[in-house]
């Protein structure tokens, strides 16, 4: 077992194919034991030759595992291995982690392994454990019986957070959603609804407002409101089941626009509207505006746009798409994104 290539599920024949139009000596196990998204690669010429090849020409490969070691799938033999391995790649004044991935029945977890291998790494190499951006990964790759082993550049691992960046909720629980109704058809209003609640749990906003700005139909009115509370709870129990960390639920209030707006006079007003500004020219007031901190409050119209009189008392009117009308569901996760890279390309996305 000389490589360990990771495709998408239902491309391991492809990018087999491919591999083998590189090298047509190689011999594969394609869904080895029927482990989709999987290539082994048991025999080749050069191995680290073809494994930068399949990198650079192979896009169905997600991903491609050199190993320096295999050995049987036991604790002890991985250890003593990655043991072995490490002395002679890892530097007592860098950082490592350990990664499992194991396939297959063991009378042991990925993480026994992961305890197991990392303490026989930093015994051997005095180098300190960093499981969040390490130097060295020790990759360990488990496939029932054997287990492949290599050490890996930490740079080389795509992550989802990784340094330099911030989390991007810091600024959106300081935003508040302000959207009028949409009032149509009781179909049309649930559906939109709907839409609106998954975006505004999605970025996790400070609060959703429905603020209609005259008597409006209770039915439509209800069925908007029931769309908005379907879409809140299914994004929300997406990410309880995704993240690491705690979530909550979006809270949804009702007031009417105008109110709304004596309400929160002093607090900043944001109106997003074809006759604003573009954002790129507004960027820099915008950053002055948030930069002030607290409740920042971001207005958006429905199949009316917001009345003209409330322009008057905003800070900003911003027109998010010069010559375009976004599609109500689309302005406010719009919005969101755009207010979160103008600021991040100012340096005070925070």
């Amino acid at each position: 077992m000389k490589l360990l290539v990771k495709t998408p599920l239902g491309l391991e024949k492809i990018a087999a194919a491919r591999i083998l139009e590189i090298d047509q000596d190689a011999q594969l196990a394609v869904k080895p034991r029927g482990l989709e998204g999987l290539i082994v690669v048991e025999e080749c010429g050069n191995h680290v030759e073809l494994a930068k090849r399949i990198e650079e020409e192979v896009h169905e490969a997600e991903r491609v595992i050199v190993f320096d070691r295999v050995v049987e799938a036991k604790l002890e033999e991985m250890e003593n291995a990655a043991r072995e391995l490490a002395r002679g790649r890892i530097k007592p004044e860098e950082s490592f982690a350990v990664r499992t991935v194991r396939r297959g029945s063991h009378d042991y977890r990925s993480v026994d392994v992961n305890v197991r291998v990392g303490a026989a790494v930093a015994e051997a190499t005095g180098a300190a454990v960093n499981l969040d951006f390490p130097d060295k990964i020790v990759q360990v790759e488990i496939l029932h019986g054997v287990a492949g082993i290599a050490v890996i550049d930490g740079r080389s691992e795509w992550r989802k957070m990784d340094r330099g960046k911030s989390p991007s909720m810091r600024l959106f629980r300081r935003l508040a959603v302000v959207q009028m109704p949409y009032m149509g058809s009781l179909k049309g209003a649930r559906e939109l609804g709907a839409r609106i609640g998954r975006a505004a749990q999605a970025y996790e906003v400070r609060e959703l407002v429905i603020a209609p700005n005259k008597p409006c139909d209770a039915f439509q009115l209800s069925e908007f409101i029931q769309g908005i509370a379907e879409g809140i709870e299914s994004r929300y129990e997406i990410q309880r089941r995704s993240y690491a960390r705690h979530v909550e639920k979006v809270p949804v209030i009702v007031q009417d626009l105008y109110q709304l707006v004596r309400d929160r006079r002093g607090e900043p007003l944001i109106v997003f509207e074809p006759e604003g500004q573009e954002l790129s020219k507004a960027a820099q007031r915008l950053g002055e505006i948030i930069s002030r901190g607290g409740r920042v409050n971001l207005l958006f119209g429905s199949r009316e746009g917001i009345p003209k009189g409330v322009y008057r008392a905003a800070d900003l009117v911003i027109d998010l798409a010069p010559a375009l009308t976004l599609p109500t569901e689309l302005a406010a996760p719009a919005a969101l994104t755009a207010i979160y890279t103008a600021l991040a390309m100012l340096g005070q996305e925070q």
